[in-house]
């Protein structure tokens, strides 16, 4: 069992989901039962166990199919009930396995055959994404929308950098994807790390908030996995809540994050509504640290990470292209970007890499207000024309991004690479940007792969979709106009 890879055991774990498929669950379902299943068995392996006394392993997995079922319910039942990361992993814990017997060639025959204490961490962890990752493929299902792709996400820590003793933090962490990989690369880049850092690293550096329940519990889970949070004691680095709701208590070092696509969030401010109802007036004026006035979660997001970002911070961000050039809110938004911040990156992403049709989005790399770092401009990078992808068939894979990488270098001012400015990355003048009346970011050039690519099927998706982010654009332009008036 020792020498097996993440691979062979993600296809393992995952060929008896066709078992529970005729019991009626759903491919979330089957992960959601696979995690309690998982977290109880290598509780049992532990020396000191989590677990309370009769609510662990052995007190259902001995039993024949009958005795099983109850009794696997009567533990959840009970663990439902517990704090700290028992609680996060097991709230509202239930039995979705109607049918005992499918119940017990789960445990048996699957889980149980594994010792998996005998499994190195990086491969349950990796075990662990792998089925996150298949399960965010089943498009039905709608779990894509809480996982981003793991290329693009190396490829934003790889160029951020954390480094050991900084406090990273995901508002809205999904399944941990940015955690972890932050945790990955800390690891990866320092390998003489003192019993201090390690605990540190552990208990400390890596902090996320996720709204939904369900998807807050694969995230602990997947981050126990990788050591994190996995000791007794341990302070539990999944928040369950609303980012939005509240102002951060605490700075961070590093935010990377993907926040949710959207028009409507849960933070509210008096003027947005003529007629706000009692409930909607309760979430209005929650954030005095939200300098611009709006009820637009994505440019509410933006916000947060502004206010949560330490002085000498560093932030990634993915944010669809509306954010790049609508007037009003994300106007002001972006002109403090700009003027307050140091705003220094823009890497422009092609449609295909999420799981929405046609959606367009970007990643933004600013530093905090006193990392007056860079030389004035804001570097673009065009990793969307000439390139399409898909989530099934044609994957991103990091080798797609390793040009991105080495022209993001470090925002010292310096060239930051050997290509030269028009092929896929130009530079703008902040100044220039700020002295127009938008400050919008939505660049674009002559010169660049656009202009050498003949037209074909692909190029011709591509100007549909730039065709509808003009019509985008010209509806906000006419709101604009009728909001005047």
């Amino acid at each position: 069992m020792t020498s097996e890879t993440a691979g062979t055991l993600v296809r393992k774990l995952w060929q008896y989901c066709n078992i529970l498929r005729d019991d009626g669950l759903s491919y979330p379902d089957y992960v959601e039962q696979l995690t309690y299943l998982l977290f109880l068995k290598m509780a049992d392996e532990r020396s000191e166990s989590l677990l309370p006394a009769g609510a662990g392993w052995q007190s259902f997995s001995t039993l024949d199919a009958p005795g099983m079922h109850p009794e696997y319910e009567r533990v959840l039942h009970e663990l439902s009930k517990c704090d700290g990361i028992l609680g996060l992993i097991f709230r509202d814990a239930r039995n979705k396995i109607s049918d005992p017997a499918k119940l017990r060639v789960l445990v048996v025959d699957l889980v149980g055959q594994t010792e998996w204490s005998q499994v190195s961490g990086d491969v349950k962890g990796d075990a662990y994404e792998g089925l996150l990752d298949k399960n965010a493929r089943d498009t039905k299902s709608g779990a894509g929308q809480y996982f981003t792709p793991r290329p693009l996400v190396e490829a934003i820590v790889e160029c951020v950098d954390p480094t050991p003793g900084e406090t990273v933090v995901d508002p809205a962490c999904g399944t941990g994807g940015f955690l972890l990989a932050a945790h990955a690369h800390i690891l990866g880049r320092h390998k003489d790390l003192n019993p201090k850092q390690l605990e540190e690293l552990r208990t400390k550096s890596m902090r996320g908030v996720e709204l939904v329940q369900e998807v807050a519990r694969l995230a602990a889970m997947n981050l126990f996995l990788h050591g994190i949070g996995s000791q007794p004691g341990d302070p539990v680095p999944i928040a369950v809540g609303d980012s939005l709701r509240t102002q951060p208590t605490g700075a961070a070092d590093v935010v990377l994050t993907n926040p949710p696509f959207g028009i409507k969030g849960s933070v509210g401010y008096s003027g947005e509504r003529r007629s706000p109802s009692g409930a909607e007036r309760e979430l209005e004026n929650v954030r005095a640290d939200l300098q611009v006035k709006t009820n637009n979660k994505q440019l509410n997001f933006l916000q947060h990470i502004m206010s949560l970002l330490s002085p000498m911070g560093r932030a990634a961000v993915v944010i669809p292209d509306n954010v790049l050039f609508e007037g009003g809110a994300a106007a002001s938004i972006r002109r403090r970007l700009l003027s307050e911040f140091h705003t220094h990156t823009l890497l422009r992403l092609p449609a295909g890499l999420f799981y929405a049709a046609g959606v367009l989005s970007n990643v933004l790399f600013f530093d905090g207000p006193k990392a007056r770092r860079g030389d004035g401009r804001l570097w673009v990078y065009d990793f969307r024309t000439a390139n399409r992808f898909s989530v099934k068939t044609k994957p991103v894979q990091l080798e797609d991004l390793t040009g991105f990488i080495s022209a993001y270098g470090k925002p010292t001012g310096k060239r930051r690479s050997d290509e030269p400015e028009g092929a896929r990355w130009k530079s703008f003048n902040r100044e220039m940007l700020l002295s127009t009346p938008d400050c919008a970011m939505d660049l674009t050039w002559s010169g660049g792969p656009e202009d050498q690519q003949e037209i074909g099927v692909e190029r011709m998706d591509e100007i549909a979709v730039e065709i509808g982010r003009d019509l985008e654009q010209a509806l906000s332009l006419l709101r604009r106009a009728g909001s005047g008036s």
